[in-house]
């Protein structure tokens, strides 16, 4: 139920040329927004990166593996959460930096998904100091990285509007009680 209401709702994704967008999901890194319910709260699982910095479960595609399934088992890898459902892709950003003197475009797609047991575990040997689940309305705050407080957001507006519906209420706490 709640996957289907989230893929009925439209969601901005930045347009890529198809024969493009094929070579790019070879080698392009998999973000995932993922969703548990505390108390009748929507919270997305953040994550501590090696550079210290908030951000989403990331990771790179291994041969023959899908998009979806890429970012199912980079979530698995870098928090321990075996009880994943695959949502909708969420969108997909495109930005630019410097890497040994040249300008790099690179493009990431996100896709949103939803933990039952909700118990994440920081894989340390993936460089994952910390994860927690934050309350999804104020979760954009706690990211480190701009580009992905903006998927956060498109990931409040499709969430919320659907968790709205069903007359959920937050509390004043960020950050879900251990």
């Amino acid at each position: 139920e709640f996957l289907r209401l989230l893929v009925d709702r439209e969601v901005d994704v930045v347009a890529v040329g198809e024969a493009v967008a094929a070579e790019l999901q070879a080698r392009e890194p998999m973000f995932a927004v993922a969703l548990h319910v505390i108390g009748g709260v929507e919270h997305m699982l953040v994550i501590r990166d090696p550079y210290r910095n908030w951000g989403l479960p990331k990771g790179h595609a291994e041969e023959g593996e899908t998009p979806g399934e890429t970012a199912l088992r980079e979530v698995q890898e870098e928090t321990g959460l075996t009880d994943l459902e695959l949502g909708p892709e969420l969108t997909t950003i495109d930005w630019f930096f410097r890497a040994r003197g040249r300008r790099i475009h690179k493009y990431t797609t996100f896709f949103l998904m939803h933990s039952t047991s909700g118990e994440p575990v920081p894989e340390e040997g993936e460089g994952i100091s910390a994860c927690v689940w934050v309350r999804l309305d104020l979760a954009h705050e706690r990211i480190s990285y701009d580009n992905a407080a903006e998927v956060v957001k498109v990931a409040q507006r499709v969430v919320l509007g659907v968790a709205g519906e069903r007359g959920e209420t937050a509390t004043d706490s960020g950050e879900a009680a251990d």
